[in-house]
C-alpha cells in the first residue's frame, strides 16, 4: 500500500435518521419507538471517519447540499479530522436515508441520493506523492458508474494503490458496471452477498477466484459477524470476528473497511489489518449509528484485547 500521500476516499455523504426498533409497519396507523436519531451515513463519510479516527490521514471527495443536513455531515467529519478541502456544496438536496432499524440489528433503508447523482462527472484527477486511493461504493454514484474505471486507471498511472468497495446494487447491473474497473483494483471489498451476486459463483472460493482472475491483486469478503476471508492471490486468510450483541448494523460494512486499510497504513499483515477491521465493524454494530461506537487506534488495539478472537 502507498502511504506517501496518505489516503483519498471519494464517495457518498449521507445524513441517516436512524429509527429503532421498527416492527411490521402498519399503514394508517402510529408506532411508538426507542429513538429516532440523526446519524452519519453514506459509505465515503463512514470509511472516511473510520480513517481518521484511526490516525489515518484522508482527504474525502463527494458532495453535500447547501442545507443544514450538510452541514451537519461536515461538521462530524471535521471533528475527527476528515480533510474537507474536495468536497463540492451545490444546490441539490444531501443525500438522506431513513433508516429502520428492528430487533437484532438488521436494518431496512430509504434512500433519496439526492447531490450524490450529481457528483463526479468527470474522472477524479491524482497528484502529488502518491497514496492510497479508495472507492466507497461505486453503486451508490450514478456517475461514478461510468467515470469509475478512468478514475481507477488515473490512480494506477500516477503510482496510487487502489481499492474498492462494492455495495449493493439498486438497479442490478452489478457486473457490468464493476468488470472495467477490476484490472486497476488493488484490493477488492464485498459482502457475501455482494461477492456471489457480482461474481454469479455460491462459494467464496470460487467467487473471488472470478475477481482475482480479472486482474484483482487482493478480495476481502466481510462476512458480518462471522468476520472476514482474505483471498491474497494463492493465499487465503480465514478471520473470525468479535461476539457483541448487535444493536444497529448499518454502516458496519464501511467502518470495518475503514479499519482494514488503517491497519495495512500502520504496517501490519493481512491478518492484522483483518482483525482491526472485525473490530471496528463489531463495535459500529454495537451502537446506534454507523460510527458511534468508534475509537482511537490504541483505544481499539485495546478493545480487541479485552475480546477472546479465535485464530483464523
Amino acid at each position: 500500500m502507498q502511504t506517501g500521500g496518505g489516503m483519498i476516499v471519494a464517495g457518498n455523504l449521507v445524513e441517516d435518521i436512524v429509527t429503532r426498533p421498527v416492527g411490521e409497519i402498519a399503514w394508517g396507523a402510529t408506532a411508538w419507538v426507542h429513538s429516532i436519531e440523526h446519524h452519519l451515513g453514506g459509505n465515503g463519510a463512514n470509511t472516511s471517519y473510520t480513517l481518521a479516527t484511526l490516525g489515518v490521514p484522508v482527504r474525502l471527495r463527494g458532495a453535500v447540499g447547501n442545507d443544514d443536513a450538510g452541514g451537519r455531515v461536515l461538521a462530524k467529519l471535521a471533528s475527527v479530522g476528515v480533510n474537507l478541502d474536495a468536497i463540492e456544496c451545490r444546490e441539490a438536496p444531501t443525500a438522506s436515508t431513513v433508516v429502520l432499524v428492528a430487533e437484532g440489528g438488521s436494518r431496512s433503508f430509504l434512500h433519496a441520493p439526492g447531490v450524490s447523482r450529481e457528483v463526479f462527472s468527470d474522472p477524479g484527477e491524482f497528484r502529488g506523492d502518491p497514496g492510497h486511493f479508495h472507492l466507497a461504493n461505486i453503486f451508490s454514484l450514478p456517475q461514478m458508474r461510468r467515470t469509475g474505471p478512468e478514475t481507477l486507471a488515473r490512480a494506477v498511472r500516477a503510482g496510487w494503490s487502489t481499492s474498492l468497495d462494492t455495495g449493493h446494487d439498486t438497479k442490478n447491473e452489478w457486473i457490468a458496471v464493476l468488470e472495467p474497473c477490476l484490472k486497476h483494483i488493488g484490493i477488492l471489498f464485498a459482502n457475501e452477498a455482494e461477492a456471489r451476486r457480482i461474481s454469479g459463483r455460491v462459494e467464496l472460493r470460487a467467487a473471488a477466484g472470478v475477481f482475482l482472475d480479472r486482474g484483482v491483486k487482493t478480495v476481502v469478503i466481510k462476512r458480518g459477524a462471522d468476520g472476514c476471508v482474505v483471498f491474497d492471490g494463492p493465499r487465503e486468510v480465514w478471520v473470525r470476528g468479535f461476539p457483541v450483541e448487535a444493536v444497529d448494523t448499518t454502516g458496519a460494512g464501511d467502518c470495518f473497511t475503514g479499519g482494514f486499510l488503517a491497519g495495512l497504513y500502520k504496517g501490519g499483515t493481512m491478518e492484522d489489518a483483518a482483525r482491526l477491521g472485525n473490530a471496528c465493524g463489531a463495535v459500529s454494530a454495537s451502537r446506534t449509528g454507523s460510527v458511534s461506537g468508534l475509537q482511537g487506534y490504541q483505544e481499539m488495539l485495546l478493545w480487541m484485547q479485552r475480546y477472546s478472537t479465535p485464530g483464523s
